[in-house]
């Protein structure tokens, strides 16, 4: 997940700024300060602390207020520059403390945060309506837009207009009095229910399986047992403890031959927020959607999906659909030739089922390729592999980075920070990393973007942070990733590439549709199997050696092994997503909904969605990737695509692809239309066929 490069609410909420404190307003509370350090400031997070937020929250809210209301009250002629830029730059502490507050919330989520979430949410909603509401501010936007193309506007600013004019008409500009009040209600509840799912899920994903009997954890690698025990210290347990989470879950699924501890397992992780307890997210996530399809209505669409997807490339829940269905028969029909290759090892004697999958698929891997994924850990060490991650960036786009952890502040010991320069030298911002799983941190893998590039006076350079759940052993030892993470750490990298490549004049049109979001990341992964990298980096830990390439002949021959499996755990996610916001009413039974559209659409018994609507996170802990899992999907035809390009050029380091690519699609946000965008790097629109083999699926 990546929620900073998701559209804010109003395109009107701008980048943090470094604005200074008005005079007269309390400066003691250090949150409300200028940042300080280099790169123009660095976020004071050795200061932050949840009893600091309530002033801060009302100091800025208040300023923010003020400051739109000055823009709406300007009793001269709406003009670009009377109105939009300041509107660019309004808001700029309250939108410091609120990256904060967020940050703090997705890594470091204690009750006392969950509290303030919980109070302040619908304080926020109300505050942000009250501006997108204003009919004075509104009116001076609409008669600049109105003359977009006749008031001597370039196009840029053309663009930034149009954009900021139609994001105000979704968010309800245009609605009667009565109306905005019911829109703000909506808002509001959804706010709070947002809340109350995040704190749900994250009870939830805090639990762990005790294991005192050492011979239940058989087949486990040393270093995933290590892991357990590791937990187990943390929670005071005996034994060993399997945490509820993905990063922790997946290894016992792949190697315990306890079948019925992965079961257990399994039904655990699965079960997260399905349990009929107090931490049940079924009333809640009903709630939603159909406060979601309520606001569709009031705003003038037939469905949540309709309106989430304005302003996408897809444009249409019918077109996501229909790229989603090209794909689903292919995934399908993988996996049942999957499973039959299973039974064939697991034999009569049991039937493949969800929590025999990765274990088994294992077993096909060794006997078809002679390959398993504990033969590739002793190459991933998570150090070296971050450096590779480095490297290629470097190569690729000229981004030099020097290590100055300990030098700025950090809100976890462990995170490490690098500042970062452009080919010419020249300073860009600076690179966090929050690598380890702990208590309070919401599970799964995400980048966040503290501060934004924008060019418009006061100039910002990028603060970019990548954040991750690996496992962390016991203190001295390596981390070993698995393949699968490392691919991760790359993904999570690209959306920091993304960030630190960006050159924009104004924060409007700074951000990109949902599903462009996700395919800056995807296309960094490919690169990390080049020989290059792994020559370099992927070195065995122990002995230091390269990794072989008959090794990495297996890898590359089995790259479409179990894809039937990914994308149909994936695939199914995605499809239920849309189907529950195309329902008009927005009245569903989450869990029924969800085995019913399983059911129409095939989904084999095998295997479950790789997020159920239970906990479903993308979905309900925000909008921000409602109606838009399919993004993945989307973002990654332009992704196999866009390395094919590479390849086509003789190398994955084609200097002259590698500079129109940054060019054209990395570094202008969303100044130009990113579809033609995309056919200006590539002369045509994106080949589906290029995922389907990419995947290893028949093209079409």
């Amino acid at each position: 997940m990546h929620p900073i490069f998701a559209a804010a609410s109003t395109i009107l909420l701008a980048s943090p700024a470094l604005a200074s404190p008005q005079v007269g307003v309390a400066t003691a509370n250090p949150l409300l300060a200028d940042w300080t350090g280099p790169s123009g400031g660095v976020p004071p997070w050795d200061k932050v602390k949840p009893e600091l937020f309530p002033q801060a929250f009302d100091t800025t809210m208040a300023e923010r207020a003020a400051e739109y209301r000055a823009i709406a009250d300007n009793p001269a002629k709406p003009t670009f520059a009377n109105t939009i830029v300041p509107m660019q730059t309004a808001g700029a502490r309250y939108g410091r403390v609120m990256t904060l507050f967020g940050v703090m919330t997705g890594n470091m989520n204690s009750p006392a945060y969950q509290a303030l979430d919980r109070e302040w949410s619908p304080r926020f909603s109300a505050a942000s309506d009250a501006i997108t509401f204003d009919p004075k501010l509104f009116a001076r936007i609409a008669a600049i837009y109105q003359a977009r193309t006749t008031s001597g506007l370039n196009a840029q600013q053309q663009r930034l207009v149009t954009r900021m004019y139609d994001s105000y008409v979704r968010q309800g500009a245009r609605l009667t009095p009565a109306q905005k009040v019911q829109l703000g209600q909506y808002n509001q509840q959804l706010a709070r229910a947002f809340s109350n799912f995040s704190e749900k899920l994250l009870a939830d994903e805090s639990t762990a399986i005790s294991v005192t009997d050492e011979a239940q954890l058989a087949g486990l690698p040393a270093s995933v047992k290590a892991v357990a025990k590791a937990a187990a210290v943390e929670r005071k347990l005996p034994g060993w403890a399997i945490v509820n989470t993905r990063s922790a879950v997946d290894p016992v699924l792949t190697y315990a031959t306890d079948r019925a501890l992965r079961e257990k397992v399994w039904r655990a992780f699965v079960g997260r927020g399905d349990n009929g307890d107090a931490n049940d997210t079924n009333a809640t996530i009903a709630a939603i959607v159909k406060l979601r399809a309520d606001r569709a209505h009031l705003l003038g669409f037939t469905t949540h999906a309709d309106w989430r997807m304005q302003d996408t490339m897809a444009k249409t829940p019918a077109a996501a659909m229909d790229l989603m269905m090209r794909v689903w028969p292919a995934a399908k029909a993988r996996v049942a030739e999957e499973v039959a290759d299973m039974q064939k090892i697991a034999g009569t004697s049991l039937t493949i089922e969800p929590w025999d999958y990765r274990f088994y698929q294992e077993k096909v891997r060794k006997s078809r390729y002679d390959l398993d994924q504990a033969q590739l850990k002793p190459y991933f060490e998570l150090n070296n592999i971050i450096q590779g991650s480095l490297y290629a960036a470097n190569r690729l786009y000229g981004l030099t980075f020097k290590e100055i952890t300990g030098t700025v502040p950090v809100f976890e010991p462990n995170m490490r920070v690098w500042s970062v320069t452009d080919r010419a030298g020249k300073p860009v911002g600076l690179f966090y990393r929050d690598d380890f799983a702990r208590t309070g941190k919401r599970s799964g893998a995400w980048a966040n973007t503290y501060r934004s590039q924008r060019g418009l006076p006061p100039a910002q350079l990028v603060l970019s942070s990548n954040n991750n759940n690996f496992a962390r052993g016991a203190a001295g030892e390596p981390v070993l990733i698995s393949l699968d993470d490392a691919q991760t750490l790359f993904h999570e990298f690209g959306h920091a590439i993304h960030a630190m490549l960006q050159n924009v004049y104004y924060p409007g049109l700074a951000g990109t549709p949902r599903d462009f979001v996700e395919y800056p990341s995807q296309v960094n992964e490919h690169w990390l199997l080049t020989r290059d990298v792994l020559d370099k980096y992927a070195r065995h830990y122990q002995t230091g050696a390269a990794m072989p390439q008959d090794l990495l002949d297996k890898v590359e021959t089995s790259r479409t092994f179990n894809q039937g499996f990914a994308t149909a755990e994936y695939l199914s996610s995605a499809i239920v997503d849309m189907k529950i916001h195309t329902v008009p009413d927005g009245v569903i039974d989450p869990d029924a909904f969800e085995a019913k559209t399983l059911a129409a659409i095939g989904m084999p018994k095998e295997l479950v969605m790789r997020h159920r609507v239970p906990q479903f996170q993308h979905l309900f802990s925000s909008d921000s990737y409602s109606a838009g899992y399919y993004s993945y999907l989307w973002s990654e035809t332009m992704d196999a695509d866009t390395f094919a390009a590479f390849e086509e050029a003789g190398s994955p380091w084609d200097k002259p692809t590698a500079d129109r690519f940054a060019t054209l699609l990395l570094s202008t946000g969303n100044e130009t239309d990113r579809a033609e965008a995309y056919r200006a790097f590539r002369g045509r629109d994106p080949d589906v066929n290029a995922l389907l083999k990419k995947r290893g699926f028949p093209v079409q």
